[in-house]
C-alpha cells in the first residue's frame, strides 16, 4: 500500500484496506441501534497496539480510542490540539513545550499524564521492541542513537516531562514538520501500568490490548474483538470533551469483498463501506450519487524493485520496466475510479510539495535500453515474479504491457498481506505492489521511507546523495529552500528508479444519508467526534 506511508509501514498497509477483491468474513445483522455507526472493515489487524500497528485498518481502531498530544486537522492545514492544548517552540524550533488539559483523562479514571508520553515515546525507541514506525521519533535529540543501541541512557533522549501536564521535547535539528508527526497514529500513548502489568512495555503480543485489559484516552474505549468478524467501541465517559462526542459507539465489521459489501450497504447493513467494486462505480455515479463518495488520497500506488538481484540491479532494466506501463489506461480503462497516473513518486499536495521531475520516454527508447543491458527483444530475460496481496486487473494488464513492448515474461504471485509485506521487506521477490501511504502531511514521509537501511525501504536501495538530501531538507525551515532539496532527491529518485510509480490513488466508497458530519482526510485519516447518525 505510504495512507504512507513503507516501513513495516507500508504498512501491510492498506494491504487488503483498499482491496476491492476477497471473501467475505462476516454477514452483520440488519439492525442497528440508535447512534451506533457501522463501517466495513478490511484488513484485520495484527494488534491494537499504537507502537506496534502499521495498517490503516489497526489505525482506523486505534484513532477511535487513543489521543496524541495533536490531532490533524479535517481540512488537511495542520493539526488541532488534543491531549496538549496549547504549545510554544523556542526562537531556534529546537525546543518544544506542550501543556496538557488538566481533564484529560484515561479510561479508567487515570490523568493523563506528561510521564506517560515520556514512557511511550521511550517504550517505541527500545530496541527490543523492534517498533515499525520508530523513525518517526528521530528528530528528537539522540533519539536514533538510543534506537541503534549507540546510546543507553534514555535521560539524554529529548522527551522529558516538567511536572504532569508540561511535555518538553527537544530536538536534533529543528524540524518544521514536528506537529505533523506528533499528529501521526504511532504517538499516540499508551497506559504505562496497564501494559507493565502485562508483559512490559518490551514485549509484544501481550493481553494489555485485549478488550477486558484495553485503557485507552480516546472518545470511545474497547468494548469487543471477534478477531475476523467484529471490533466493537463505545463511547468514552472519561474522554475530555464527552459533551461533544454524539455517537454511542462504532462496530467496524470484517467484511473483504467488495461485492458482499456494496450488498450489505444496500441491504441496510453498514453505514459506510471501505470502498466500491469498479464495475458498481457507473451505476452509483448515475443512479444514486447522493451516496458516493470519492476522495483523492495522498497515496502512490507503486512497485518495488529489488535492486538487490539482477537484472533488476541495472537501472537500465527497471526504466525499461517503467517506460512501457501506460499509466493512462490504467486509470481510465481498468481503475475507473477517479485514479490519476504518477510520472512521479510524490503526490500532489503532500505538505504543499508539487513535484518538478516526471518520468519521460516511449516503449522505443524501453526496447533499446533493455537491448543495452543484454536483453535484445526480451532474448534471455529471467522469468521473473511480481508479488501481490490482491488480484487486481492492473497487475495483469502491466503483465501484458510487458510481454507486449518488451517480450518478458513476468509471472503473478498472489500472497496473504502479511506474507506478501515479509518477502519485501527480506527481499526475498523480485518486484512487489505496493502502496505509499504517508504518516503524516510532509513530502519526508514518503522521501524517508526510502533512504538506506530505513524499514520502509522495500527495494532495497542505497543513494548517499539521496539521503543526504533528505537529510537536510527534514531540517531546513525555509520552505523554498527545502522544497528545492526534495525536487533534488525526487529526481535521483526517478533517474534510478528503484520505485516504479503507477497511480495516485482514489477512495470510492458508500456513505448512508442517515450519517451526518462524516469527515475523512487524504491520508485515510477519520474524525469520529463529529459524527452522528438519524
Amino acid at each position: 500500500m505510504s495512507r504512507s506511508h513503507n516501513s513495516p509501514r507500508l504498512l501491510l498497509i492498506a494491504l487488503a484496506l483498499l482491496a476491492l477483491t476477497g471473501c467475505s468474513k462476516s454477514e452483520p445483522p440488519a439492525a442497528a441501534p440508535t447512534q451506533i455507526l457501522r463501517i466495513s472493515q478490511r484488513n484485520e489487524p495484527a494488534d491494537l497496539d499504537p507502537q506496534l500497528a502499521a495498517l490503516p485498518d489497526e489505525f482506523f481502531v486505534l484513532r477511535a480510542i487513543n489521543e496524541g498530544l495533536v490531532t490533524p486537522a479535517p481540512d488537511g492545514h495542520g493539526v488541532l490540539p488534543g491531549v496538549a492544548e496549547r504549545w510554544e517552540t523556542s526562537a531556534d524550533g529546537l525546543r518544544w513545550t506542550f501543556h496538557l488539559r488538566v481533564n484529560a483523562r484515561w479510561s479508567n479514571g487515570d490523568a493523563v499524564t506528561a510521564h506517560d508520553f515520556v514512557y511511550s515515546f521511550r517504550r517505541v525507541l527500545t530496541p527490543t521492541l523492534a517498533a515499525p514506525k520508530a523513525q518517526l521519533f528521530f528528530p528528537l535529540k539522540n533519539a536514533a542513537a538510543y534506537y541503534r543501541g549507540e546510546l543507553h541512557d534514555f535521560a539524554q533522549v529529548g522527551v522529558a516531562a516538567f511536572d504532569d501536564r508540561t511535555l518538553v521535547l527537544t530536538l536534533e535539528h529543528a524540524t518544521p514538520h514536528l506537529l505533523a508527526l506528533a499528529a501521526s497514529p504511532p504517538w499516540l500513548p499508551v497506559h504505562p501500568a496497564t501494559v507493565e502489568k502485562f508483559g512490559g512495555g518490551t514485549q509484544r503480543g501481550t493481553a494489555w490490548t485485549r478488550p477486558e485489559n484495553s485503557v485507552g484516552n480516546g472518545p470511545f474505549t474497547l468494548r469487543a474483538w471477534r478477531p475476523n468478524r467484529e471490533i466493537t467501541v463505545v463511547k468514552s465517559a472519561t474522554y475530555w470533551d464527552a459533551a461533544h462526542v454524539r455517537l454511542a459507539g462504532i462496530r467496524f465489521i470484517a467484511m473483504d469483498n467488495g461485492d458482499a459489501e456494496e450488498r450489505a450497504f444496500r441491504a441496510g447493513q453498514l453505514d459506510v463501506t471501505l470502498a466500491v467494486p469498479a464495475p458498481k462505480l457507473p451505476f452509483y455515479e448515475k443512479a444514486q450519487p447522493a451516496v458516493l463518495r470519492r476522495v483523492s488520497l495522498a497515496e502512490t500506488r507503486y512497485l518495488a524493485v529489488n535492486t538487490q538481484r539482477a537484472p533488476l540491479n541495472d537501472p537500465r532494466v527497471r526504466r525499461a520496466l517503467a517506460l512501457v506501463i501506460d499509466r493512462a489506461a490504467l486509470t481510465e480503462k481498468v481503475q475507473m475510479g477517479g485514479q490519476q497516473p504518477a510520472l512521479n513518486y510524490l503526490p500532489p499536495g503532500l505538505g504543499g510539495y508539487e513535484s518538478a521531475a516526471k518520468i519521460s520516454g516511449t516503449p522505443a527508447e524501453a526496447r533499446e535500453l533493455l537491448a543495452a543491458a543484454g536483453f535484445p527483444d526480451g532474448r534471455g530475460f529471467p522469468k521473473l515474479e511480481l508479488s501481490t496481496w490482491v488480484n487486481t486487473p492492473v497487475l495483469e494488464a502491466i503483465q501484458q504491457m510487458w510481454k507486449q513492448e518488451l517480450n518478458i515474461v513476468i509471472t503473478l504471485a498472489q500472497r496473504e498481506g502479511k506474507v506478501h509485506l515479509a518477502a519485501l521487506g527480506s527481499g526475498n521477490c523480485d518486484l512487489g505492489f505496493m502502496p505509499a501511504i504517508p504518516d503524516y502531511n510532509d513530502p519526508a514521509s514518503l522521501l524517508g521511507e526510502l533512504t538506506t537501511g530505513t524499514a520502509g525501504n522495500y527495494p532495497h536501495w542505497s543513494n548517499a546523495d539521496y539521503d543526504r538530501l533528505v537529510a537536510e531538507a527534514g531540517h531546513t525551515t525555509d520552505p523554498a529552500s527545502r522544497t528545492a532539496l526534495y525536487r533534488e532527491a525526487e529526481a535521483i529518485l526517478l533517474a534510478e528508479l528503484p520505485v516504479i510509480p503507477l497511480y495516485f490513488n482514489t477512495q470510492n466508497f458508500l456513505l448512508s444519508p442517515r450519517v451526518r458530519g462524516w469527515q475523512t482526510d487524504r491520508l485515510w485519516t477519520r474524525f469520529y467526534q463529529s459524527v452522528s447518525l438519524e
